[in-house]
């Protein structure tokens, strides 16, 4: 008798474990890469991207305005052409690597679809020096935390927005860079 207590009770407890486990799932970090190759030496490149006050060379940034330059911890707001504000800071710059990480610290999901979001620009030589490539890469969850988004806040609302903002910069970007040639 105490034995099939026993395994009544286990198999319970199994069955609520596995229950448990499959009613707590939640967003899983999104990631989103594009690149873009440029017609002008790297050092050009970084001088624009490297400049964490001026967010000028994204389309949608009507202004920038910030404190702490490009170093660690220095913060921007982007006034985009809508209206709406993004705080950014940077959490880190290798000028050496031509790398600038920076996060979200505020963005209205209507605006962004993401919460939790870091960001990389990595500017890479290329045909010997002559050109580069600029990489564009982000880490984000959705803007909806919990199970059942709505549609305009689910992961894919999220890829796709974030997708659609690094081609249309990287693009933007090139175009600036190349016609300063």
């Amino acid at each position: 008798m105490k034995i099939q207590l026993f395994a009544a009770a286990l198999a319970a407890t199994s069955m609520l474990a596995t229950l448990g486990t499959a009613s707590a799932h939640g967003p899983t970090r999104q990631k989103v890469s594009e690149k873009i190759e440029i017609n002008a030496p790297p050092e050009k490149v970084w001088t624009v991207l490297s400049n964490f006050q001026d967010g000028g060379w994204i389309p949608v940034v009507a202004k920038t305005e910030g404190t702490g330059g490009n170093a660690p911890g220095a913060k921007r707001i982007l006034t985009l052409k809508n209206g709406a504000t993004v705080e950014e800071e940077v959490a880190k710059i290798e000028p050496e690597k031509m790398t600038l990480m920076y996060r979200i610290e505020k963005v209205d999901v209507k605006v962004l679809p993401v919460t939790n979001y870091s960001s990389w620009l990595v500017v890479t030589p290329a045909d010997g020096g002559k050109k580069s490539e600029v990489e564009w890469r982000g880490a984000f969850y959705r803007g909806y935390p919990n199970n059942d988004p709505p549609p305009e806040l689910n992961d894919e609302a999220a890829v796709n927005a974030v997708t659609g903002l690094y081609k249309a910069g990287l693009e933007n970007l090139k175009k600036q860079i190349e016609a300063s040639n």
